[in-house]
């Protein structure tokens, strides 16, 4: 079965990102979640499917809130950053099978207030089994996780720290344009070159932040998002994959091929585009070097040519492919990758203010979940 066109995105919504709030998750995910159903042109109570982020709200949330008067489908997709993408994959399912209409994905986190990325790590069920290969060598936090990828990168490819500079640079430069970003001074690859190390290779201007905020969308069915309050953003072609040896990423055959190596080329063949068609790409940033990786597993260059193709300027605004022209989670915010979403439908919608891609009408966006899974969908405007 293919999902070829068959939902749409029809309401973006998002909180201010901040970093310090003494409001909760639930509160910042019920806001966003406000402002993409207004931003849909429906009611709260048009909603009948939600599928909410991690374990900070559940369905009854929403109808106890919202005042739901008949939610029909309710679901989870546990797969880290890439969730969000999948949730999409999810929904869209959903509707197709008849069960739903208007389903609404939501995200809510008090990453920066509630507590640093090593303590919610040891709650995260994927994150129980890297006990037995990584955690005996002291790697614990995503940053210590990655590296290994990073270097072995390094090491077959010779990429370069400098070459990953160029992502963080770019990405900061997007920031400056965006309102509701968190981090807007500027920064050079000098900047970059001299923060501090985190996990070798991994400098402070890779890793992704630490946030505060909410972000939503709601995902119509295809007729039903032609009648309603903005032109619809249709999805193409979508699909999910996982690494090989998924749970241990020192054990792959691979350590430099993520399972979006797997997605791309179904969400490519259900869209019936090619890479060349592809004007604007939001591209999950928790840290640099998983840019680089996901640029050549979806096929924008080959395997080991990503640090070149950064180098190149292709990855700015005004270059071949403008990615996370929001900011991304490197310099906007930390929102597991929804606003990811909510910005490339701004942007095929023409609504991106200074950072708008020119003619902006095929784009792509891309989850990465904690231990490599792999998430891609690929819209159009209208």
């Amino acid at each position: 079965m293919s999902l070829f066109e068959k939902g749409a995105v029809t309401g973006v919504g998002e909180t201010a990102y901040m970093r310090g709030t003494d409001r909760t998750p639930l509160s910042l995910q019920l806001e966003a979640s406000l402002n993409a159903i207004a931003d849909a042109g429906l009611s709260p109570r048009d909603i009948d499917g939600v599928i909410p982020y991690g374990t900070s709200a559940v369905a009854e949330d929403f109808v106890t809130n919202f005042g739901i008067p008949d939610l029909r489908f309710s679901a989870t997709t546990p797969m880290g950053g890439a969730s969000p993408v999948a949730a999409i994959q999810c929904a869209i399912a959903a509707i197709n099978a008849g069960i739903c209409n208007h389903v609404l994905l939501s995200l809510g986190r008090t990453g920066y207030s509630g507590g640093r990325i090593g303590t919610r790590v040891t709650q995260m069920p994927q994150f129980h089994v890297v006990g037995e290969f990584e955690m005996p060598s002291g790697a614990i936090a995503p940053a210590q996780l990655y590296a290994a990828m990073a270097r072995r990168h390094m090491e077959l490819y010779g990429t370069t720290s400098r070459q990953l500079a160029e992502i963080a640079v770019s990405t900061r430069h997007n920031a400056t344009l965006n309102g509701n970003a968190t981090m807007k001074q500027p920064i050079t690859p000098e900047d970059h070159q001299a923060s501090r190390m985190i996990s070798d290779p991994l400098r402070l201007l890779d890793c992704s932040l630490e946030s505060d905020g909410g972000a939503a969308v709601v995902i119509s069915s295809a007729e039903r998002a032609r009648d309603m309050r903005k032109p619809p953003v249709v999805v193409m072609g979508i699909a999910e994959g996982h690494p090989d040896s998924p749970s241990a990423i020192t054990q792959r055959p691979d350590m430099t091929r993520l399972g979006l190596a797997k997605a791309a080329p179904k969400a490519f063949a259900m869209a019936g585009v090619t890479h060349d068609d592809i004007d604007v790409a939001e591209i999950y940033d928790c840290f640099t070097y998983i840019v680089l990786c996901q640029l050549e597993d979806v096929g924008f260059c080959q395997k080991g040519e990503g640090g070149p193709f950064v180098a190149s300027g292709a990855i700015r605004l005004d270059g071949k492919l403008p990615i996370n022209t929001h900011g991304g989670l490197l310099s906007q915010a930390h929102m597991a990758g929804m606003n990811h979403v909510v910005e490339l439908v701004r942007q095929l919608r023409g609504e991106a203010g200074a950072a708008q891609v020119r003619e902006a009408a095929i784009g792509l966006v891309t989850g990465y979940g904690d231990m490599g899974d792999g998430t891609i969908a690929i819209m159009r405007r209208a």
